[in-house]
């Protein structure tokens, strides 16, 4: 099942496809015994999705055949044992997809020419995927981070070994002199290489750096490039060659202190926004305002979830089994946004207070 999402992921994603493109979208469960109805809902929505193939008179029986047979190959790649929040399959001829999220998402199908993507960027945007750049004399590895876990992630050429006669980073670390390792001008080479493949992958896919190692290793990091000036940096050595888990209790600190910092930062951009007439609040205002781009900057607490009619001018809660009512309003107006350049961040439950779940400072 795939996790992480590149641009140039998403431009895939996003391209036309013969009709159709299935999406079918149900909430998972991370635990017992919520988890136990699971697989009865997912193959509930699979058989619902294949109804739908069967009812509609555009899709040919060879297409049909096609996207059903791709259907049932998602499924066999569905792993409920390890489910997150929402389950995502993508279905079209010649093709599938399965993507785990760390978000809800509302039970549907959907037939289009295109995949129903919004989902999965406001579960990538909640998720504030960051990189972790693990460094040592022999060997840089990159993470991929997200809210509660890091992978190996080979972007860029990662990870980068050093391959010298002559050289051994382990003797040197049993005879005490590890800080000549980071004296040595092949080792200011073999790091300039990384802060340049870095550099390279931060253009591409921006987000938040961290940066670990010895000391000596940040400190020639930073001297070899530019990268590690822009880095949160975290004196730990020995993560280039460790597993996922040790990076991660390692980083989780760090993390949650950046996350106070960063709620702390837009609950004060929200302040001042106020007092220049560019501050906006709740669903209905948020909701217009995305869709003439000028959100600057958006916050919403990390469950706000809400379902509602949208009437044209404005939106009104929805009644339960109101089947024109729109359930991902929320990841609508948080795509909106990204599409239109805005900084869109997730707060903690209750920070926004009378702002009921969403608030925004405008552009004008």
């Amino acid at each position: 099942m795939e996790h992480a999402l590149s641009p140039a992921t998403l431009a895939e994603l996003r391209r036309p496809r013969p009709y159709p493109a299935v999406s079918v979208l149900t909430p998972t469960h991370r635990r017992e015994p919520e988890n136990g109805q699971d697989p009865v809902r997912l193959r509930n929505v699979l058989t619902e999705a294949r109804k739908r193939l069967e009812a509609d008179p555009a899709v040919t029986r060879e297409r049909r055949n096609d996207v059903e047979a791709q259907l049932d190959r998602a499924l066999s790649e569905v792993d409920l044992a390890h489910a997150e929040d929402g389950l995502v399959i993508f279905a079209a001829p010649g093709e599938h997809q399965v993507w785990s999220l760390a978000r809800t998402v509302p039970e549907r199908v959907v037939l289009s020419d295109t995949f129903l993507t919004r989902n999965l960027v406001a579960a990538h945007a909640a998720e504030r995927p960051f990189w972790v750049l693990s460094v040592s004399a022999d060997r840089v590895t990159l993470w991929s981070g997200g809210e509660d876990r890091v992978v190996a992630d080979e972007s860029g050429g990662f990870p980068l070994e050093r391959r010298e006669p002559n050289f051994d980073p382990e003797r040197q670390e049993q005879i005490g002199d590890t800080p000549s390792a980071y004296r040595d001008e092949s080792t200011r080479k073999f790091l300039r290489e990384a802060d340049t493949a870095m550099a390279a992958l931060l253009r591409e896919q921006p987000r938040p750096l961290y940066v670990t190692g010895e000391q000596a290793a940040l400190s020639l990091l930073d001297e070899a490039g530019s990268v590690a000036r822009n880095a949160v940096q975290v004196p730990h050595g020995g993560l280039a060659h460790a597993g996922p888990e040790s990076v991660w209790q390692a980083l989780r600190p760090v993390l949650e202190a950046e996350a106070r910092k960063d709620t702390t930062s837009v609950m004060g951009e929200l302040t001042a926004a106020h007092g220049h007439k560019t501050y906006a609040a709740g669903l209905d205002e948020l909701w217009q305002s995305a869709r003439e781009g000028r959100v600057r900057l958006l916050a919403v607490e990390e469950n706000f979830r809400a379902t509602v009619n949208d009437l044209g001018d404005h939106l009104v809660p929805a009644r339960p089994g109101d089947l024109e009512a729109r359930e991902d309003i929320v990841d609508e107006i948080v795509e909106q946004c990204l599409e239109t350049g805005a900084d869109v961040r997730f707060v903690p439950d209750g920070a926004l207070g009378e702002a009921d779940g969403i608030a925004g400072v405008l552009r004008y």
